[in-house]
């Protein structure tokens, strides 16, 4: 029998499985062919530490160590630049603070990032301690520690779930797996994984977001350009390998399946960044969309069910998921381990799954 079935095997669940590694063997369960398939696989990859609520925050300022030094470390360069236009200054000076943004020049703006419109943005502001995350690596780091102690299977989607006196009896791929203890890291299908487990779902809701890759601007060498928010929240753009990935930013209410990027929404963003730059949009490389699944207060929710405590939550992580997983399943690991957690108080009574109760 293992110690612990994880169910999910994005960045949640191999963080967590990862972890937990060091308290038993592990068998992590992922539905798709791949580790980081759905929402993982989609993920803007970004450190920003002073992104979310408090609790996200902190999870993210203890998550930096980790992800600067471990296994090498995951984190290169990238920056962050705020920018907006003569209109609603209220919001831009919002973003600004929320984002711990020291304001720039447009001289220097234009300097780093010269296709900014002259006439629609007249406002940046920017902070260098923001970092790109080698997503691939991290995941397949924990994956690692993982089979160290345990195993990781893939196209093995769960069908039921059932509790025993001494665990769970899961049935995926036609096999039934047995552990102790169940970790629920599925993604936006929590609550589903949740029911079957005969568990009350807690309400997670995923949210679509869309991505397009476009040619570089102007054929403009981009790869030191930084992440790009338009103030406001209208559009965000990130060079990636050459090209640029502009996302119109949305958060649709979706049920849980494999998204895809609406055409009409991209349309949409991608009007709204061309507005604010000097160089149109010619075409699109290809375009995507991932769901970002959120408690109904927007927390993660990390630790035992109040119904069962041998049924433990690894859910909610919205959008933050790479950039707090080291301590998101640290803490997870310590709940069920026992151990004192690094995190204050206030920080865990946030993150736990009996706030709901």
């Amino acid at each position: 029998m293992n110690d612990f079935i994880v169910i999910g095997g994005g960045i949640a669940g191999t963080a967590a499985g990862a972890r937990l590694s060091e308290l038993g063997r592990v068998t992590l369960l992922e539905s798709e062919s791949a580790l980081g398939y759905h929402a993982s696989g989609r993920s803007a990859a970004l450190f920003e530490q002073y992104y979310g609520l408090p609790s996200t925050r902190a999870l993210s300022a203890a998550s930096r160590d980790y992800h600067m030094t471990a296994n090498g470390g995951v984190l290169s360069p990238r920056g962050l630049m705020l920018v907006g236009g003569p209109d609603r200054e209220d919001v831009f000076d919002a973003d600004r603070k929320t984002m711990n943004l020291e304001p720039m020049s447009m001289d220097d703006a234009r300097a780093m990032v010269p296709i900014l419109s002259p006439e629609k943005v007249t406002r940046a502001a920017y902070r260098d301690d923001v970092w790109d995350i080698d997503t691939d690596l991290l995941i397949q780091n924990f994956a690692r520690d993982i089979r160290a102690n345990g195993q990781v299977i893939t196209g093995a989607p769960v069908q039921a779930i059932t509790r025993t006196p001494t665990g769970w009896h899961v049935t995926a791929k036609g096999q039934v797996y047995e552990a102790k203890t169940l970790v629920n890291a599925a993604g936006a299908w929590v609550d589903e994984i949740a029911k079957l487990a005969g568990i009350t779902p807690l309400g997670i809701q995923p949210y679509r977001r869309s991505m397009a890759r476009i040619p570089a601007p102007g054929d403009h060498d981009i790869s030191t350009w930084p992440m790009i928010f338009a103030s406001g929240d209208a559009w965000y753009a990130k060079p990636d390998a050459g090209a640029l990935l502009v996302s119109p930013s949305e958060e649709d209410p979706m049920p849980p399946h494999d998204a895809w990027a609406d055409d009409m929404v991209l349309a949409e963003g991608l009007a709204r960044y061309e507005d604010m730059v000097s160089e149109p949009v010619t075409r699109m490389i290809s375009s995507w969309a991932g769901l970002r699944s959120f408690a109904p207060d927007r927390n993660l929710v990390i630790g035992p069910s109040v119904q069962d405590p041998g049924f433990v939550w690894m859910a909610g992580q919205g959008g933050y998921g790479f950039q707090t997983a080291p301590a998101a399943s640290q803490l997870l690991a310590d709940l069920v381990g026992g151990r004192q957690s690094v995190l204050d108080a206030r920080t865990i009574a946030a993150l736990r799954p009996d706030r709901f109760a």
